[in-house]
């Protein structure tokens, strides 16, 4: 696939005052649900009532009491995929399939560990983590390990030994990231242009995504006309690339680190007249593969998305049900199976049976 280098000789008085709007940090103040009071910045929300996964039935401890299990999780606002994962949680973690589960939500990972910290006083038996951020996890999970409470990461990993932890459930966001990289570098472009849209800066979706692309573009000579994060944020994502389509600067590639910044990159594109996907001027690429974002691909409007498997409650469980029958682990770390998606060879089967 050969692209056209888009070129855009607009005003360049506007980049600077889209720049700044662009400052937007995107975080959400920490959201939990629970019974109890809270009296972090979290707030929290029971699952108690949510509907039953029989793959997690019979998890209740011997004395038949439920598990008390602490959720911690990014806003599920922040994107589809985080919404699949919190209404895929909520679906497993219920009374009825024997736990008794409290969910906080942040993308900041201060208000996080306020959050487990709380959790850890109430004394939950269990510690569910997807951590905002990699750093800083080390005391907390100490005090957990200390007051018996067991902790399960999943989506993300996290900077910590791995003694402080009992497993981990987790995308491999390097891997996600080199997998979209070869894809792109397969494309045999002239030359690469890119408009680099980054996610919550710290984040392992984001370290692992944004590494395979500044590496491979350092190795391959590639340009990167901006690397800014617009923090998961679609409206974000479209001031970016307009200012840069203002600016006049020549682009032909736009990886943007989820779905939704793809998103709000094309709305810009669409916004200029400026063809994009299958055929078009500037080459589009996402990550999360929800079920929208992979019919884009079907219609040809854009060209490579990575899937992040957010189903991940059926292996927590499966973990907290070996532990409560006193078994052995075998794998500390269970990496979800994911894969990328070309819009030449993806088919509608592809777009119900993968979309999220």
């Amino acid at each position: 696939m050969k692209k056209k280098v888009v070129s855009m000789v607009l005003s360049l008085a506007m980049v600077a005052a889209v720049v700044t709007g662009c400052g937007n940090s995107g975080s959400t103040p920490a959201t939990t649900d629970t019974a109890a009071t809270n009296d972090t910045a979290a707030t929290t929300d029971t699952a108690a009532d949510t509907a039953s996964n029989d793959a997690a039935a019979d998890t209740s401890a011997s004395s038949g009491e439920l598990i008390k299990v602490g959720i911690i999780n990014n806003d599920p606002n922040e994107s589809g995929y985080r919404t699949a994962n919190d209404k895929d949680l909520k679906a497993t973690f219920t009374e009825e399939n024997g736990y008794d589960a409290s969910f906080a939500y942040s993308n900041e990972n201060d208000e996080q560990i306020a959050a487990a910290q709380k959790f850890i006083q109430d004394g939950v038996d269990y510690l569910l983590l997807s951590a905002a951020g990699t750093a800083g996890w080390d005391s907390t999970l100490q005090d957990a390990q200390d007051a018996g409470v067991r902790v399960i990461l999943f989506d993300r990993v996290i900077d910590a030994d791995e003694s402080l932890y009992e497993g981990s459930i987790v995308s491999d966001m390097d891997k996600e990231g080199q997998t979209a990289v070869e894809w792109l570098k397969s494309q045999g472009l002239s030359e690469y242009n890119i408009i680099h849209l980054q996610g919550v800066m710290g984040s392992a979706a984001q370290v692992g995504r944004s590494g395979a692309l500044t590496d491979t573009a350092a190795s391959e000579g590639w340009n990167i006309v901006t690397q800014q994060t617009a923090d998961w944020n679609a409206e974000t994502a479209q001031q970016i690339v307009q200012s840069v389509i203002d600016s006049g600067t020549s682009f032909n590639v736009i990886y943007a680190e989820n779905d939704d910044m793809a998103r709000g990159a094309v709305a810009a594109l669409d916004s200029a007249n400026i063809s994009h996907g299958v055929d078009g001027d500037v080459i589009i690429m996402g990550f999360d593969c929800n079920q929208w974002a992979l019919q884009e691909l079907l219609d040809g409007n854009w060209n490579y998305d990575g899937q992040c498997n957010p189903f991940q409650s059926s292996y927590i469980s499966d973990i907290i049900k070996k532990i409560e029958n006193g078994e052995t682990l075998t794998e500390k770390t269970i990496i979800m199976d994911e894969k990328g998606f070309d819009a030449t060879t993806i088919t509608a089967d592809d777009v119900a049976n993968y979309g999220i």
